[in-house]
């Protein structure tokens, strides 16, 4: 499976890495590929480095004010000319989406798979991966979202919430009839 990973390219404390470490391994180690930014710092590092040290391909979409960033050694790498076109390319080339700890980029890239899912523009399942309860206050604004009216599909058909990496990518193989 092609898992895009939408996540930070800061250097983050243990308490983030660690999972996302331990998230990279099973991906790696489960044969599939890694769609990431292409960032070759911070958490994105730790996840790319992870994929590929336990057999994972590394395919990223970087873009070209970041491309003096992008990973060298990724077993393809696509540069993108703006940060709408990123976006595009990484759900075109995903069969599956998972929402890591992240800034503004990310919640920007998390709401917009979601705002297709909510108007059925895509069926590719979505994780967000609650580390640290990392999104515990978005959880609680998506569920007042859902109760008042806001979502026109029940928050379950838009997402899954998975509170470590293992429940994130069981959820995966399993909407997508692997392993």
């Amino acid at each position: 499976m092609n898992i895009c990973v939408f996540l930070s390219a800061a250097d983050l404390d243990d308490r983030y890495t660690r999972p996302a470490r331990e998230f990279a391994e099973l991906l790696g180690k489960g044969g599939h590929t890694l769609v990431w930014g292409g960032s070759d710092v911070g958490l994105m590092k730790v996840v790319a480095d992870g994929v590929q040290e336990a057999g994972g391909r590394l395919l990223g979409v970087s873009v070209d004010f970041l491309a003096a960033k992008a990973r060298v050694g990724a077993d393809e790498m696509v540069v993108a000319r703006d940060l709408a076109e990123r976006k595009a390319l990484l759900l075109e080339k995903a069969d599956a989406v998972v929402i890591m700890v992240g800034g503004t980029g990310t919640l920007d890239e998390a709401t917009e798979i979601l705002e297709l899912k909510k108007h059925g523009r895509t069926d590719k399942p979505v994780v967000l991966l609650n580390t640290a309860g990392f999104y515990d206050g978005l959880k609680v604004q998506f569920r007042r979202m859902e109760a008042e009216g806001f979502l026109p599909r029940p928050l379950s058909e838009l997402v899954f919430f998975a509170e470590e990496p293992v429940g994130a990518l069981a959820y995966l193989e399993e909407s997508r009839g692997v392993r």
